[in-house]
C-alpha cells in the first residue's frame, strides 16, 4: 500500500509536532518543490534522490485504441533519480 500525505502528517505529529505543524510542514515542502520544478529547477533531497525536468520533443505516436497515427506534442516531464544511499537500503547492501 502507498504512503499518502495523510500518513505523513501522522508520523510527523507522532514526533511531537501538533497536527497543524505537522500539516502545515508537510504542505510547506511540497510546495517548495513543486515551485522549484515549475521554474524548471531540479530538486536534490541528499541521501534520498534527485527530480529533474526533462525535456520531451515531438513525436510520432500511434492511438492503441484505433491504431491511428499522430504527433505527440512537445512537452517536459518530471523524472526521478534515486540516491546511491536509498538504492543500496532497499536492496538490502551494507551502508
Amino acid at each position: 500500500m502507498a504512503v499518502t500525505k495523510d500518513d505523513i502528517v501522522a508520523r510527523i505529529h507522532e514526533v511531537g509536532f501538533t497536527k497543524k505543524q505537522a500539516v502545515d510542514l508537510v504542505e510547506t515542502l511540497i510546495e517548495i518543490i513543486k515551485g522549484n520544478l515549475e521554474r524548471g529547477e531540479d530538486v536534490l533531497i541528499s541521501g534520498f534522490g534527485k527530480f529533474c525536468i526533462k525535456n520531451k520533443h515531438q513525436r510520432r505516436g500511434r492511438n492503441p485504441a484505433t491504431g491511428e497515427d499522430l504527433m505527440l506534442r512537445q512537452r517536459r516531464v518530471i523524472t526521478f533519480k534515486c540516491s546511491g544511499k536509498l538504492r543500496d537500503k532497499i536492496n538490502g547492501l551494507p551502508q
